[in-house]
C-alpha cells in the first residue's frame, strides 16, 4: 500500500469517525452541524420556560435551514405559537400566532407525514380557533371530514363533539350540507363512539359525549318523525344498511314514531346483525297486534332466549299465551303456566287463564250434569283468587251452581270436583250466592 493510498484510507477513517461523532438517529443537522444543535439548543431551552418570544429567532432559523431536522420542531413550533396566541391581547397579532400555529402541523405533515395523528391535534386547535369565525367553517368542516377519514375509531375523544358542533355551525349558518348528510356525519360520529366503549374508552365520559352529540343533532335539523320516515327511510330502503337501520329505529322509539311501518323494517335487519331482547319484543308484539301470529310467536321466542332475567321470561311467556289462546286453549295454558314457573308473582298469568276458563263453558258443556258444566266457573274462581283479581271473582262466582242443583245431584259444598274437558282440574265444590 503506497503512502497516498495510505493518506486516503486514513482520511476516509476520520470522516467516518467525525460523522459517527455527529450523527443521531431522527436528526439531519444539516450543513451547520454546530449552529443548527446551539438553535436547537437554545429555542428548547425557551420553550421549557416558557419564553415563547424568545424562542421564535432560534426557532425561525432552524425551520429555514434544517426544516426536516426533527419532528420536534414542529411540535414545540405548535406550542411557540399556541402560548403568543394566548399571551396577547392584540387582535391580529392573535390571528396571526394562531395561523402560524396551525401552519406547523401542516409543516410537520410535509417533512414527516404521519397525517392522521397530526391532523387529529390539529383539527381540535383549529376547532377552538375558528369555532366563533363564519368564514372559516368550511375549512373546518372539511378539515374534520379528512381527520375522521383517516383516523375512525382512533379519532380523539374531544374531536367527536367538536366535529357534530362544526357540523352544526356550518349548517346553521347556510353551508352546503343537507340534513341527510347530517345525519350521516353524526351516524360516523355515534359509530366511532360505541366502538372506542367496546375496546375499553372511558365509558362514562363517552356516553356523556353521546349525550351532547345527541343534543346538538336536533339542535341542527329537526328530527321529528317527517324526517325519519320521508328523509331517512328511502336511504335505508336503497342501501339496507345495518348501522342507519339501528339509528334510525333509536330514534324511532325517541320520537314515538313506531306506528309507521319503516319501524317494523329496521327493527327485522337490526335484529338479525344484533339480536336483541327489547327489539324482538317489539317486533312479535308489532306483529302479534298486526294480526300475524306466526310471527309474533317466533319473535317473542327469540326474545325469550335472549334475556336470563326471569321476570322478562315470564313476561314474554304471557304474551306468548295470549296469542296462543285463539288456536289452542291447553296450549296457551301451558306458555301462561311457564310464565308463573319464571316468575310465581306474576298476577296477570292467573288471571289469564281464569279467562280462559271462564270462557270455555259452551266447550266444555256435556248437558248430564248441571254442577260438573258450572266447574268450569269454579276453577276460574280460583285463578282469579290467586290473581287477586276480586271483580273477576265475583262474575266466576256468580255462575257457581245452585244449592238446589247440588242437592239434586246428591254433593255436597266442600267435595273435591274433577273438572273435565281440556281443563282437567280438581276443585272445591261451592254454591253460588243467593239472590
Amino acid at each position: 500500500m503506497n503512502s497516498i493510498t495510505k493518506h486516503l484510507l486514513s482520511l476516509v477513517l476520520m470522516i467516518s469517525a467525525a460523522a459517527a461523532v455527529t450523527a443521531q438517529p431522527g436528526w439531519n443537522w444539516g450543513d451547520s452541524v454546530d449552529k443548527a444543535k446551539e438553535k436547537n439548543a437554545l429555542y428548547a431551552d425557551f420553550v421549557k420556560a416558557e419564553n415563547w418570544k424568545a424562542a421564535i429567532g432560534p426557532h425561525t432559523w432552524l425551520l429555514k435551514n434544517t426544516p426536516d431536522l426533527n419532528a420536534s420542531i414542529y411540535i414545540n413550533g405548535a406550542k411557540i405559537y399556541e402560548g403568543l396566541a394566548e399571551s396577547t391581547d392584540d387582535k391580529q397579532q392573535t390571528l396571526d400566532y394562531q395561523a402560524k400555529a396551525l401552519e406547523m402541523y401542516d409543516l410537520r405533515i410535509k417533512y414527516f407525514n404521519n397525517e392522521p395523528e397530526v391532523l387529529n391535534r390539529k383539527a381540535y386547535t383549529a376547532y377552538k380557533y375558528y369555532k366563533d369565525d363564519k368564514p372559516k367553517y368550511k375549512e373546518l368542516y372539511d378539515l374534520f371530514n379528512r381527520t375522521f377519514e383517516l383516523n375512525g375509531a382512533d379519532v380523539f375523544s374531544n374531536n367527536l363533539t367538536a366535529f357534530m358542533d362544526v357540523i352544526r355551525r356550518y349548517k346553521l349558518t347556510g353551508g352546503a350540507i343537507t340534513d341527510e348528510e347530517v345525519f350521516e356525519k353524526y351516524t360516523v360520529i355515534t359509530d366511532i363512539i360505541i366502538e372506542q366503549k367496546a375496546t375499553g374508552g372511558n365509558a362514562d365520559r363517552l356516553d356523556k359525549i353521546s349525550e351532547y352529540v345527541d343534543k346538538l343533532l336536533t339542535a341542527t335539523v329537526d328530527v321529528d318523525c317527517a324526517f325519519i320516515v320521508e328523509k331517512l327511510g328511502p336511504k335505508f330502503r336503497d342501501t339496507k344498511d345495518p348501522k342507519l337501520a339501528k339509528k334510525i329505529f333509536a330514534l324511532m322509539i325517541q320520537q314515538k314514531c313506531t306506528s309507521d311501518p319503516l319501524a317494523m323494517e329496521v327493527a327485522e335487519l337490526v335484529i338479525v346483525e344484533a339480536p336483541d331482547y327489547g327489539i324482538a319484543k317489539f317486533i312479535a308484539q308489532k306483529a302479534a297486534a298486526d294480526g300475524d301470529t306466526e310471527k309474533a310467536q317466533k319473535y317473542f321466542e327469540q326474545a325469550i332466549d335472549l334475556t336470563d332475567d326471569n321476570s322478562k321470561k315470564s313476561e314474554i311467556y304471557l304474551s306468548l299465551a295470549r296469542i296462543q289462546s285463539t288456536s289452542g286453549k291447553s296450549v296457551a295454558r301451558s306458555s301462561a303456566r311457564r310464565a308463573l314457573a319464571f316468575d310465581p308473582s306474576n298476577r296477570e298469568a292467573y288471571v289469564f287463564i281464569g279467562d280462559l276458563y271462564m270462557n270455555s263453558y259452551k266447550e266444555c258443556q256435556a248437558g248430564e250434569s248441571r254442577v260438573k258444566d258450572r266447574g268450569v266457573f269454579l276453577a276460574a274462581y280460583e285463578m282469579y283468587q290467586k290473581g287477586g283479581d276480586s271483580e273477576r271473582m265475583a262474575s266466576a262466582k256468580a255462575q257457581f251452581p245452585s244449592i238446589e242443583e247440588i242437592f239434586n245431584e246428591n254433593l255436597e259444598e266442600g267435595q273435591s270436583l274433577t273438572v273435565g274437558c281440556w281443563i282437567n282440574e280438581t276443585v272445591k265444590l261451592e254454591r253460588r250466592p243467593a239472590n
